[in-house]
């Protein structure tokens, strides 16, 4: 018996896989953490990618607005915010003209102890830290429109700071086709309506994960966020240990650019064949913190699957949906036909995650293992299971031929079929 150990919210759970199973095991490039981040970062910050060093960006009494990623992402800003800071510093900027905007989009605020395990206990007791709220029309300013039709309304702090200073970590995305970059000011501190416009071309075939050139999302997004103006970025690239292992800074998109290359090489995994059977996991919290965020492991799990074949995810949704209107559209037993022609009449953020995923079912069967109640997981389209075991005896209780994947981090492994 093989004993498979997969991650789960905070914690992990293991199981055995019978032998005459066959399997293979999906990873994303082993890569190691740097040894020296910090040498790393500095160096980054001071030989960016077409622009000039960070501390030559500023000047005595200007402000600075840095925008950090919420809760739901991990881009480990606890190590180079102190390093990335203490460079303004240097240029003559005033301690109390920086200040920290969470880029939390249409997510939930962020509490006191979240603010502080993403930028460190020292940098959250010397600086000002702030939630967005992107339903605040009062701290919105409008900046125009894109040429997809988007009106851009941006954080009125953010926009009114001299400098805007873009942070963050970039993955693939399943319609943005990378996340970083431009997505710290469009969506993170977007308004309701900025983004809610934005995510609607999400039905246009070609936003899909991995994909820049061409995809309407990306584009859209971009055109935002120069409008808005992003003055610097740092994005970092991590492992499935959420370990440093790449640094990218400087100019906003081409900055962003090489990190996507660096990130479809490493994550994107080539497979020769579609499995019977995939088993996967998020990667643990804050992947699996809820289903809003989960789907998009589910959507990588299921890019590996036989049409018609069979998904065992493990997500704990210690918070729920994540979603009052994906909820209320579950809740009323939507088709996907009629969620696809309310969204196209009238695009609804919440709704556009309960289509996506009822998409995803149309593919194959879902086995759930979460902190839902089974009769909440079978509204949600899933079919409920306690354990590891009850899912395993399920599917192969007549067939042990079924050719299966394992995928330990299914957030960030992007399976990409050959031929």
């Amino acid at each position: 018996m093989t004993i498979v150990d997969l991650k789960y919210g905070r914690g992990n759970i293991k199981f055995t896989l019978p032998e005459d199973i066959p399997r293979a095991i999906l990873r994303s490039k082993a890569q190691e953490a740097l040894p020296n981040p910090k040498k790393v970062i500095l160096q980054a910050l001071r030989s960016p990618i077409a622009s000039a060093p960070l501390r030559e960006k500023f000047c005595p009494g200007e402000s600075v607005c840095i925008i950090v990623n919420d809760a739901t992402r991990v881009a480990r800003s606890e190590i180079f915010l102190p390093l990335l800071i203490e460079e303004i510093l240097t240029a003559g900027v005033r301690e109390e003209d920086i200040f920290i905007i969470f880029a939390s989009g249409t997510h939930r605020p962020l509490n006191r102890e979240e603010m502080v395990a993403l930028v460190g206990e020292e940098i959250a007791s010397r600086f000002s830290l702030y939630n967005h709220d992107c339903r605040d029309e009062e701290e919105l300013v409008f900046l125009g429109c894109t040429s997809f039709g988007t009106p851009v309304q941006i954080n009125r702090k953010a926009f009114e700071a001299d400098h805007r200073i873009l942070t963050g970590s970039v993955v693939h995305h399943f319609f943005a086709g990378f996340g970083g970059g431009r997505k710290a000011l469009v969506p993170g501190v977007a308004g309701w309506e900025t983004i809610r416009r934005n995510h609607s071309l999400l039905l246009d075939e070609r936003a899909s994960t991995g994909r820049l050139t061409g995809n309407p999302v990306h584009e859209d997004l971009l055109e935002a966020a120069l409008l808005a103006g992003g003055d610097f970025l740092l994005n970092t690239v991590l492992n499935e240990e959420h370990e440093i292992v790449q640094v990218f800074a400087g100019d906003m998109v081409e900055a962003h650019l090489a990190a996507c290359a660096l990130v479809e090489d490493i994550n994107g995994v080539k497979i020769n064949s579609l499995a019977d059977v995939v088993i996967a996991s998020c990667g643990g919290y804050p992947k699996d913190i809820n289903m809003y965020q989960a789907h998009k492991s589910l959507d990588n799990a299921i890019a590996a699957l036989k049409p018609g074949g069979t998904v065992i995810f493990l997500a704990q949704c210690l918070e729920g949906v994540g979603s009052e209107l994906y909820e209320e559209w579950v809740e009323k037993g939507s088709s996907l036909l009629e969620m696809k022609e309310i969204l196209q009449r009238n695009f609804l953020l919440g709704g556009h995650k309960a289509y996506t995923v009822a998409r995803l079912l149309q593919k194959g069967t879902v086995y759930l293992l979460s902190d839902f109640k089974p009769e909440k997981s079978g509204r949600l389209g899933f079919i409920s299971v306690r354990n590891m075991e009850e899912a395993i005896a399920k599917i192969y209780r007549e067939r042990r031929d079924l050719f299966t994947y394992i995928i330990p981090q299914a957030s960030t492994t992007i399976p990409r079929p050959v031929g």
